[in-house]
């Protein structure tokens, strides 16, 4: 079975093709904005027009745009495929690429990414399990910091900010990659193809007149 995973919650755009577990071709660029002219070309670029008989979609916590744009492309393509798509959290996966890639040197790994304003996307897992304990939390760098325990692993986009801030010492910044979508697990994947907002949106609605 050929699987497509897509991410686009962060700065990355990022999408990959399975076949079976085996990743067959990906494309992976840090664009930093500009998801919603990238994607489509970039899935073009993979095999058969990354035609497969499922899609992955990362559904945040992230960008509000990356995470729209990405989930749109997904029901699009399902539709027209006629195939089923299925959801996961972006710090899930960043956790299932840190058991992927990083040594096991704690019992926990704590993934902080970005979450704008100033404010932390911050989701504790046991080593090696890519389902959250909790339900990932929107925090100041300083609750952030407040949560972490001796012998915690920190990882995600913003770990190295945190590091500066912080008096533990195993940090590393890590970016979410579509080609570790494989090592989530069929546990981790949701069928409701829904944003993880988790903090409100920026835009607000115009006041009655």
């Amino acid at each position: 079975m050929r699987s497509l995973a897509i991410e686009t919650a962060t700065a990355v755009c990022s999408v990959a093709l399975f076949d079976g577990h085996e990743c067959i071709a990906f494309v992976h660029d840090e664009v930093g904005r500009g998801h919603a002219e990238r994607l489509i070309p970039m899935i073009a670029t993979l095999p058969d027009g990354g035609r497969a008989d499922r899609i992955l979609v990362g559904c945040g916590p992230g960008s509000f745009t990356g995470l729209r744009v990405g989930i749109a492309a997904a029901k699009g393509l399902a539709l027209a495929w006629d195939i089923p798509a299925f959801g996961f959290s972006t710090l899930s996966l960043l956790a299932a690429q840190c058991f992927e890639t990083l040594e096991a040197k704690a019992e926990a790994l704590v993934i902080i990414n970005e979450g704008g304003h100033g404010e932390l996307f911050v989701q504790r897992f046991d080593w090696g399990n890519p389902v959250g304990l909790a339900l990932a939390e929107s925090l100041t760098p300083e609750e952030a910091i407040s949560r972490l325990q001796a012998g915690d692993r920190v990882a995600g986009t913003a770990a190295l900010r945190i590091a500066d801030l912080s008096h533990h010492s195993d940090f590393k910044n890590v970016l979410p990659d579509s080609r570790y979508a494989m090592c989530l697990g069929e546990d981790a994947l949701v069928n409701a193809l829904s944003p993880i907002y988790i903090r409100a949106a920026d835009a607000k609605p115009a006041a009655p007149q």
